[in-house]
């Protein structure tokens, strides 16, 4: 029997064998898991600093070059000879980091791939439905690969899902006219269908974890139907930093105007506005209608201006390469967004173009005011009602310094007078030039007060 000596040595050894193997089960550098939900800002934050993503609609409707999934819902062509398209889906020349490569010198933050549209062909290798890896001659994952190669370049993960499923037998929808059941008269029917999708949103999820969940097709049932508020739940059990845009039936978390720059802010506090170069998502060699580097930039400017994000969509071959007119595009926008970064990113919507007749944001603080300047301009920048002193006005870019005077200021009137800020044409960028007004404090514009009449 060991003397009390040995016990107690051996006791100690023990303790500190048991020490040593709950450090090596702790990863380095890590802390206890927190149980405390992150905060709306907090999972926000990093979307409403990003301003610019891309958009990617990749998938088998680039094999003839049409709409996608819409052309045989709508009856433009037979379903069948839609999904001949399987046949010719290659993807020969698919190179995920040179896209990701791209994406990150065009200036975007974040990417959004179509991981699902709405004709079901998934660009993974799916437990159940059609996807490229079985049933097309791509024979491999499109997704896993651009997800590493976007991680790679610092950008955000963005996966597109079409909850809709016109191909999938348990699916009530077909095409315009043809449906397969009604979804309230059979629903153990559609039971079967709502675990199908969300086993692949799972999948989706554990493979890949994305940042962003950018849903579509919501319109065809209800949030109740689609089990919205479960799989809200579910995607954010996995990731509670995740985002999701507005399309899963009210259980998003900002809004996706598509096409048509607002007017006016949305209303919402986070946006998203999602643009085609052309007109069309996916590629199709017949659209011409390019929008052009200039136009892009302005329409990125106006809508960062009302607190906005633009995702611009680029439409992949079905070989993989994008083609050289949106490559040559965005390596103009690369190079804006990159001289004009202090005004882009991590910004704020600017003041009312009431106050400046373009776009502007403003810095996080406040104190600092991006006026975006179209073309040449005839004369000084106006901006009218700013109550603040500038303290500094420069090009952002070149850091050339501006003159700036105050017109019109009666020295016994809250009125503001008119400041103009002189613009010399060998500081104009050739797309939009951005200059920075540096203010004593965070910005104060003026506001007429309507006052009763008080003698006639």
């Amino acid at each position: 029997m060991p003397s009390k000596f040995c016990r107690r040595i051996v006791l100690l050894l023990a303790s500190a064998c048991a020490s040593l193997a709950v450090h090596a089960a702790t990863p380095t550098g890590s802390s206890p898991a927190s149980t405390t939900a992150p905060t709306e800002a907090q999972r926000m934050q990093w979307f409403a600093d990003a301003k610019f993503g891309i958009f990617i609609h990749y998938g088998i409707y680039a094999v003839d070059g049409i709409d996608e999934s819409w052309s045989f819902f709508d009856g433009y062509v037979s379903y069948d000879h839609y999904m001949q398209q399987l046949k010719g889906f290659t993807a020969a020349n698919y190179h995920p980091q040179g896209w990701a490569d791209l994406i990150r010198e065009s200036g975007a933050r974040y990417a959004v791939l179509t991981a699902k549209h709405h004709d079901g062909v998934a660009l993974w290798d799916t437990a159940q439905g059609l996807n490229v890896v079985k049933d097309t001659p791509a024979r491999r994952d499109l997704v896993g690969p651009f997800v590493q190669a976007l991680r790679k370049d610092g950008v955000k993960v963005g996966l597109y899902f079409s909850l809709i499923d016109w191909s999938y037998p348990d699916y009530p929808g077909f095409t315009k006219t043809e449906s397969r059941y009604d979804a309230k008269a059979d629903p153990a029917r559609w039971n079967r269908f709502v675990q199908y999708y969300q086993g692949q949103l799972k999948d989706l999820s554990q493979r890949y974890n994305p940042d962003l969940y950018w849903f579509d097709g919501d319109w065809e049932h209800s949030a109740e139907e689609w089990h919205a508020k479960e799989v809200r739940g579910m995607l954010l059990a996995r990731n509670p930093m995740a985002i999701i845009n507005s399309r899963l039936a009210g259980y998003g978390d900002y809004a996706t105007p598509e096409q048509g720059v607002p007017i006016t802010p949305p209303p919402q506090k986070y946006w998203e506005l999602c643009m085609t170069m052309n007109n069309s998502w996916g590629w199709q060699p017949n659209d011409d209608h390019f929008k052009s580097a200039n136009q892009l930039i302005r329409i990125l400017a106006d809508t960062i201006g009302m607190g906005g994000n633009l995702l611009l969509d680029i439409g992949p071959r079905p070989d993989g390469t994008i083609p050289q007119q949106e490559v040559d595009t965005l390596k103009e926008i690369g190079r804006w967004t990159h001289k004009n970064a202090e005004a882009i990113y991590g910004t704020q919507a600017g003041i009312p173009k009431d106050y400046y007749a373009g776009s502007s944001t403003l810095s996080k603080d406040g104190s600092t005011l991006y006026l975006f300047v179209d073309g040449r301009p005839n004369g000084p920048v106006l901006v009218k009602g700013l109550m603040n002193r500038v303290l500094h006005a420069r090009v952002v870019g070149n850091g050339t310094t501006l003159d700036t005077q105050v017109v019109g200021k009666a020295y016994w009137s809250k009125v503001p007078g008119l400041l103009y800020v002189d613009l010399p044409a060998d500081t104009l960028d050739p797309e939009v030039t951005v200059l920075a007004l540096t203010l004593d404090g965070p910005v104060k514009l003026f506001h007429d007060e309507v006052k009763p009449i008080e003698s006639n």
